[in-house]
């Protein structure tokens, strides 16, 4: 065990916990924040995804070491009150169904409108191919991201 410092939603966060801890339960177990989902622990399924310093990462893939004193976004630091753009989007075109996967969307849609503000389908669709949807709402998710990048 030992004292990591996270960056965690702009606040300083101390957890004891196994250096190769998976961030993902470093979030979830340790800070509480149980926005971040777990669905397959191999980096495969997207829904665990945060931000790293601005990027998309899978949370259950990472060590809760290696991003030691690097910025952590999770869904529930956009905004309170669900009041960031991608967040409106989401809720004004009816995106989840299960709702399983959406931190895993919501967070990959902002990292891309981050860097690119006016994206086209395949952009969209390239961007968030890494996060799967069981329920199948990609049509939904392209709306919102364009909405959003409206807002």
């Amino acid at each position: 065990m030992a004292v990591i410092e996270l960056l965690l939603n702009g606040e300083k966060k101390s957890v004891d916990v196994d250096p190769q801890m998976p961030l993902l339960w470093a979030i979830r177990d340790y800070a509480g924040l149980t926005g971040t989902k777990f669905g397959c622990g191999i980096a495969q399924c997207g829904s665990c995804t945060v931000l790293v310093d601005g990027g998309p990462i899978r949370s259950c893939a990472v060590t809760t070491a290696a991003v030691e004193g690097l910025e952590i976004t999770t869904v529930e630091g956009l905004a309170k009150d669900n009041e960031h753009p991608v967040q409106q989007a989401w809720i004004e075109e009816q995106v989840p169904q299960c709702g399983y996967c959406q931190s895993g969307q919501i967070m990959s849609a902002v990292a891309l409108l981050d860097k690119n503000s006016n994206p086209s389908d395949a952009e969209i669709d390239d961007a968030m191919s890494g996060v799967l949807c069981r329920c199948g709402t990609y049509p939904r998710i392209r709306r919102a991201i364009k909405k959003a990048a409206k807002i």
